[in-house]
């Protein structure tokens, strides 16, 4: 029997999953999420673009510094100015890897580049040479590789192995191949580029045609040894590979491509979660592996054969994704302690003293609530840690009146550097809406709610309301999210969230 591969998962969510429309994260928020991604023992995470923004700079930079078990991969185009950038970032990284990119489809070269075959080989090479100048890891992706002609395409491999590459990454950049095409693509260049041995063989496959994941799998088949994907398969346009299908279907199906990750498995929903939560987009209630409806049951014959024997209707396990049985696990009576194990268990890390702002506002919700559920400690934590937003302004009190038939009515103070601010509205089409015109009043801030949804982080009839909010201003889009058992005061907390990131823009 032959031994089993090893295929490296490489992770950029926080790269082009963030560039998914209404995706941006702060850097509390990236961070958050760079530490969830190396417990889950991701080999490599693609954390940001360098040169793209000082934000951008900033979040490599930190991630590269603080995190430890995974490397650190910047992205730079074949630019000196990018690599130079990207190391700087990267410099302080325990492993550290310098992504550089450069389209080579036709349609690329005469469209958007205007350049000639040669001077894109010699530029490739040239900002090869340069990233290896300062890092022994070097990944080359030839943009658009996958409407790239198989002639030009081997010659740009060819020479930028020979120029230092250590990975060479073939992107499916508008998501156009097919599994066969895919794995053709991959198998052609393992026969026909002479230096191939000397660099692993990478797939970037995007999902416009709903064919991410087999695209990838169909490289995995031929040769490739790195898989880059996204949690939840955010990503621009209609997203990335998903990196929990990707990974599931190679531990399902080990029989099939004989092949291994280093993921922690159970880690998937949880992280998924919090990906969620950060960036406000759910999954799919049926999407594989971390929706839902993904173990869930309902036909009879389904449940009949589920009661026998499991693996009548279940490929996975569960718990092998992180779905427990139940949640039930904290209450009134619980410590500090009880809190910030299950908090790790979660996928958070906490300081301490975060967690004792965080256990503060669990007592207080504990004595509302009967039961506490993760969805209400995940709910908690994004509410009172990841929103690290400096809460210029701040909910003091808030009352509303409404009633059928009647104008509603909604008072609110805030406050602001110490001073209290109180506006009543008593116009708009419901509570939620006055508590836009009262905020929008007080703050002096004109704001369009473009986006407003309403969830329930647990069951039950006094579950937390998570509310999600998109407000525009000045032809930018702000995300917010408050949670609470009242529904009206989750929604006051969203926007206030949403306007302090206004606020906090302003004052960069």
């Amino acid at each position: 029997m032959t031994s089993t591969r090893q295929i490296t998962i490489f992770d950029t969510t926080l790269r082009d999953g963030e560039q998914s429309p209404g995706c941006s994260m702060n850097l509390s928020e990236k961070l958050e999420l760079a530490q969830a991604l190396v417990d889950m023992g991701v080999d490599i995470i693609e954390a940001g673009f360098p040169i793209a923004s000082p934000g951008d700079f900033e979040a490599v930079s930190e991630i590269a510094l603080t995190m430890h078990g995974a490397t650190i991969c910047g992205l730079a185009r074949c630019s000196d100015k990018d690599i130079d950038r990207a190391w700087e970032a990267l410099k302080h990284a325990e492993k550290s890897r310098i992504h550089v990119f450069l389209a080579t489809s036709a349609i690329h070269r005469e469209f958007k580049l205007k350049m000639t075959r040669e001077e894109i080989i010699r530029r490739a090479v040239d900002g090869v040479r340069r990233a290896v100048e300062y890092c022994d890891d070097v990944e080359f992706s030839p943009e658009d590789a996958a409407r790239t002609e198989h002639d030009f395409l081997c010659e740009v491999v060819e020479a930028a192995i020979e120029a230092g590459a250590t990975t060479v990454n073939i992107p499916d950049t508008v998501g156009y191949a097919t599994p066969d095409q895919m794995g053709a693509t991959i198998k052609m260049l393992s026969n026909r580029v002479p230096n191939i041995d000397k660099a692993v063989i990478s797939v970037h496959c995007h999902n416009d045609l709903g064919l991410a994941v087999a695209n990838s799998l169909a490289a995995i088949e031929n040769g490739a040894g790195q898989i880059e994907c996204t949690i939840n398969g955010i990503g621009e346009r209609a997203g990335n590979c998903s990196l929990e299908e990707v990974v599931m279907a190679l531990k399902t199906r080990a029989d099939v491509y004989n092949c291994e990750t280093n993921i922690n498995t159970p880690r998937l929903v949880p992280l998924s979660r919090l990906l969620s939560s950060i960036t406000g987009l759910q999954v799919q209630r049926n999407k594989a592996i971390v929706g839902r409806n993904a173990f869930a049951h309902e036909a009879g014959i389904h449940q009949d054969g589920m009661l026998k024997e499991r693996t009548t209707y279940e490929i996975m396990r569960p718990e092998d994704v992180g779905l427990a049985k139940t949640d039930l696990v904290l209450g009134k009576h619980s410590g500090r302690a009880a809190l910030g194990d299950r908090a790790r268990e979660l996928g958070y890390h906490l300081s301490g003293e975060q967690l004792q702002e965080v256990f503060v506002e669990f007592k207080k919700l504990a004595d509302k609530k009967k039961d506490m559920y993760d969805g209400d400690i995940h709910a908690l934590i994004q509410q009172e840690i990841l929103g690290e937003v400096e809460n210029t302004w701040q909910l003091v009190r808030f009352q509303v009146r409404s009633a059928s038939g009647e104008t509603p009515c909604c008072e609110i103070t805030l406050s602001k550097d110490g001073e209290e601010f109180t506006q009543e509205v008593t116009d708009g089409d419901g509570p939620v809406d006055a508590a836009f015109w009262a905020v929008e009043k007080i703050t002096g801030l004109e704001i369009t709610c473009k986006n407003y949804r309403v969830r329930s982080a647990t069951l039950g009839r006094d579950a937390i309301g998570e509310v999600l909010v998109e407000i525009e201003h000045n032809d930018k889009s702000y995300r917010g999210r408050g949670a609470s058992t009242d529904t009206v005061e989750s929604t006051i907390h969203a926007i206030l969230d949403a306007v302090n990131r206004i606020v906090a823009q302003r004052t960069a």
